[in-house]
């Protein structure tokens, strides 16, 4: 491993990455790293497949072709440390035919009552792993599943005082998105129903430094910073 890290990102869109990245800049404490974002993107590999969790979705069963049906056989591993894959939890609710997507086992929708948020993710991520073509996660990679949604982590990162925020159902309350919207425009990062990738790249490193304090709100939070590092220590030794 390079004293840089090269750390690979699938999300589903650009604001997810500009989080990542403000999560991954406390978590590694001053060492070096280039996150890059593999999907959404228009590449030579997998052309353009689209953004959103159905994007995610494209990009893993082409992933795990390219590894003859596993992913953990795709040659991207030479070229990255760790590989972070990333779906909203909200995507458990999801249907394949929202997507536009034919799947033969049609394990989604596969929500769980909430509380606990683990609940959801944990059958989210079995989803994950069919996608994938993989029965447990390949070394160097890592699954980020915030729940409901990113702006769930924003929401207690840039805005601990809020009633929501502050609240034990904070990881259960649906559309937190709604609520940034209602934020004193400064600093908003949803407006009018679109989010705004300057405003969220603005507030980033406000991001990194609350980041403990979302990990201490958000039980899906810590369990990604514990499994990132844990990735990391093994794919260092």
């Amino acid at each position: 491993m390079s004293d840089t890290l090269r750390i690979a990102l699938v999300v589903e869109g650009p604001t997810d990455s500009v989080v990542i990245a403000a999560v991954l800049e406390n978590l590694l404490e001053g060492r070096s790293f280039v996150a890059t974002q593999l999907q959404p993107e228009k590449s030579a590999a997998f052309g353009e497949i689209g953004t959103g969790w159905g994007g995610t979705y494209r990009w893993c069963r082409q992933a795990a072709e390219q590894g003859s049906g596993a992913l953990r056989n795709n040659p991207l591993y030479e070229f990255y440390d760790v590989l972070i894959l990333y779906l909203d939890a909200e995507v458990a609710g999801e249907s394949y035919a929202n997507a536009g997507i034919n799947d033969p086992v049609n394990d989604l929708p596969c929500s769980r009552a909430c509380p606990p948020a683990s609940a959801t993710t944990n059958a989210l991520r079995q989803v994950l792993l069919r996608w994938i073509g993989e029965i447990a996660l390949p070394l160097k990679t890592v699954i980020c599943t915030p729940s409901k949604c990113m702006e769930t982590w924003i929401l207690a990162g840039l805005y601990p005082h809020d009633a929501i925020a502050r609240s034990d159902s904070l990881e259960c309350v649906p559309c937190p998105k709604t609520r940034l919207q209602t934020k004193p425009a400064s600093g908003r990062v949803i407006r009018r129903g679109r989010k705004d990738v300057e405003r969220y790249k603005d507030r980033a490193s406000e991001m990194t430094a609350a980041w403990p304090n979302v990990r201490a709100r958000c039980t899906e939070a810590e369990r990604f910073s514990v499994e990132f590092l844990a990735q990391l220590q093994l794919s260092c030794q």
